[in-house]
């Protein structure tokens, strides 16, 4: 089977729970490192899918490896290789496929409720889930891409999560584990400290019952990553 290729964009933000569900379904993966110069392939038939990570940056700045990224994600649609996007990663395929990404109203940062849409294709990929909580670290958000439809929210941005057949863009993180919780508290204290408000938690807040939450969350996170890895390419 050809490997599924995950694009890390910030050391601190790898594939987390994603590498351990690949690893116990034993499908091959391999980590390409941008935060640390490696370059992108330009050609997606090496690859069974594409996941993108996420990262402290906008897919609005000016950086070197962003336009590389949005052809690679509209070559993998084109050719029916199925595309995973976390945070930035998802806002990398809102882009890449006719969205817009832009300045969220309000940031959010640490454990927040999230609600499945009443649709067909949201109990596709949750089942009977009607809600639950999940981690969050963004300022940004995106639109839906025509023909994308959305299948999370949350009382503080309206697109969570949107599917386009096999493609699946998530604002939230769902492939946390404890470790990075506690790396991205101690990176980011600037920014879980700028004030404190229903969206954006302090440090200790989002470490209380940590074990717990993650449990939670990896179940989740379970459930999506089976439904993606069903439509790979062999």
């Amino acid at each position: 089977m050809k490997p599924v290729a995950i694009f890390r964009y910030f050391s601190i933000e790898g594939p987390g729970y994603l590498a351990t569900f690949l690893d116990a379904h034993a499908i091959p993966w391999r980590l390409i490192r941008i935060d640390a110069g490696e370059v992108s392939p330009s050609d997606t038939s090496e690859f069974s899918g594409l996941v993108f990570m996420g990262g402290p940056m906008s897919v609005n700045d000016d950086l070197p490896w962003i336009t590389p990224a949005l052809a690679l994600i509209r070559q993998a649609v084109a050719n029916d290789v199925p595309v995973l996007g976390h945070c930035l990663g998802g806002q990398l395929m809102a882009k890449a496929l006719g969205g817009a990404v832009s300045r969220s109203p309000v940031k959010e940062f640490g454990w927040g409720e999230v609600s499945v849409a009443d649709n067909p294709i949201a109990r596709e990929w949750f089942g009977d889930l009607s809600e639950f909580e999940s981690f969050h670290w963004h300022g940004e958000t995106f639109t839906l891409p025509v023909d994308a439809l959305r299948l999370l929210s949350s009382r503080f941005c309206e697109n969570q999560v949107f599917s386009l057949g096999k493609h699946l863009a998530m604002q939230c993180h769902v492939e946390m584990t404890e470790e990075m919780v506690k790396a991205w508290c101690e990176a980011g204290t600037g920014e879980t400290t700028s004030g404190f408000w229903p969206p954006v938690q302090s440090a200790e807040a989002m470490q209380m019952g940590l074990t717990n939450r993650i449990s939670a969350l990896n179940e989740i996170a379970r459930r999506l990553y089976t439904k993606w890895i069903s439509g790979l390419a062999l």
